[in-house]
């Protein structure tokens, strides 16, 4: 798996997946992840003209919090939900 740079707007949130996000805990992860980046990567898989997100949806939403267009995420390879 290798890091791939990818414009949040192109990852799609699954019906699986799209669960109430924790504002403290998004607001934690920002504080966190703009201290020290972030050390936890965001699982993607490739689906056509996307990406669809298979881990990480409280790390991306810290993302969007501090205003990152984009995210280094790894790509991988994972069933359909």
């Amino acid at each position: 798996m290798k890091p791939t740079k990818i414009k949040i707007a192109d990852i799609y949130v699954p019906a699986a997946l799209r669960v109430p996000v924790d504002a403290a805990k998004v607001e934690e992860l920002a504080l966190d992840i703009a201290d020290k980046g972030l050390l936890v990567p965001i699982l993607v898989r490739p689906d056509k003209e996307r990406y669809v997100l298979v881990a990480g949806l409280h790390r991306m939403e810290a993302c969007k919090a501090l205003g990152e267009a984009t995210i280094m995420a790894e790509l991988v390879q994972a069933r359909k939900h």
